[in-house]
């Protein structure tokens, strides 16, 4: 059994199942785990067996304290180089991820379960998964809300009410494209 460094600040990575989410949060949660940081990453099974097929079996046990875990997305099987349904994989995560989440952090933070990790210390949630905030304020873990999309999607999100109050969208008549 491996020593463990309780003192090791322990964060929890969880992005929204889609590609550029997963690798936004990746390339923080790579940096965190330079700084010290022990990094549990959640993948749903369906991206965790896309992964290992494109990076291979062995891809997973190259950095020390750096962990991946998997939930069930809730949604039916579908082929492993499909991409998946958005609407359905939204409509699941609202649905079904709160409390697949929770039990996972309960079982990271379990200690006569799993003393080989230092205790959950934060979670670091994608920004269109607001479930994470509610499991940290119930669990009493630090949260922190990463932003996996660009600035200028962002703006577009800040600034679509007035957009539509001032009658630029939706967009009407023509439109031209250069």
């Amino acid at each position: 059994m491996a020593v463990v460094d309780n003192e090791k600040p322990h964060a929890v990575f969880i992005p929204f199942p889609a590609q550029s989410h997963m690798k936004g949060l990746m390339k923080l949660a790579k940096l965190l785990h330079h700084k010290g940081f022990f990094i549990t990453f959640v993948n749903t099974e369906f991206n965790q067996n896309r992964f290992i097929k494109t990076a291979g079996p062995d891809s997973l046990s190259a950095l020390p304290d750096f962990q991946f875990k998997t939930i069930p997305d809730g949604l039916p099987p579908s082929h492993p180089d499909a991409t998946q349904d958005v609407a359905l994989l939204c409509g699941s995560v609202r649905r079904n991820f709160l409390t697949m989440f929770r039990n996972l952090l309960k079982e990271l933070n379990d200690r006569s379960a799993n003393s080989e990790n230092p205790p959950v210390t934060c979670i670091v949630g994608d920004g269109v998964m607001p479930f994470t905030i509610t499991a940290a304020q119930e669990l009493g873990i630090p949260v922190a809300v990463f932003w996996t999309f660009p600035a200028c999607g962002y703006m577009g999100f800040y600034q679509y009410r007035a957009l539509l109050d001032r009658g630029y969208t939706p967009l009407t008549g023509k439109i031209i494209w250069l």
